[in-house]
């Protein structure tokens, strides 16, 4: 294998044990088990695990803009209203790799940590920056996207489908995402 597919395979495996576990919750052994390679090898690879971590931080968010970016040039006369809809999908569908967003919600609540918070403001403005200038959404319109895909990831982040036995967790899921409650059902018993 390719030193350059080593090095995705491991990101991907780190995606998974990341979103997984957290940033502290996570080692370099664990990593490498999930990639199998050895440890020794993925810290050669990245030297620390804020390194991976940011590698990790970094792919997540080039997935998310790119899959974004996907919709707004696919549709380059629709309106805003149109492209929050597309929008809305691809980030739907970006739910099924639990590792993408549980590590990008990992890397916000990274704030206070110099490296991951500046990479993870960063990575969050080029987000809101693609909805304001590209979609063409107004202010109000990325804040409650970007406010509503935070909610989508805490329902799936908790697991909020082991508890639909509960009329008002079944409620808030349907009220959240009716179109992909099924989807956040399934997540939360992964």
């Amino acid at each position: 294998m390719r030193a350059e597919d080593r090095r995705e395979l491991v990101i991907t495996a780190a995606m998974g044990v990341f979103g997984e576990r957290g940033y502290v919750g996570s080692t370099t052994d664990a990593i490498a088990r999930a990639a199998g390679v050895s440890q020794p090898y993925v810290v050669r690879m990245f030297g620390t695990k804020e390194a991976l971590f940011l590698a990790v931080l970094d792919r997540a968010l080039q997935r998310l803009l790119s899959d974004f970016s996907a919709v707004i040039e696919s549709n380059p006369t629709a309106s805003a209203e149109v492209l929050h809809a597309g929008i809305g999908a691809a980030y739907g569908n970006l739910l099924a790799d639990r590792g993408l967003l549980l590590s990008l919600m990992h890397g916000f609540v990274l704030g206070s940590v110099p490296a991951i918070g500046a990479a993870a403001r960063l990575g969050f403005l080029e987000v809101y920056r693609l909805l304001r200038r590209r979609a063409g959404f107004s202010a109000e319109q990325a804040r409650d996207f970007l406010a509503h895909g935070m909610l989508v990831n805490t329902l799936v982040g908790i697991r909020m489908g082991l508890e639909m036995d509960d009329p008002d967790a079944r409620e808030l899921v349907e009220c959240v995402a009716p179109i992909k409650a099924d989807l956040i059902r399934r997540l939360a018993h992964d």
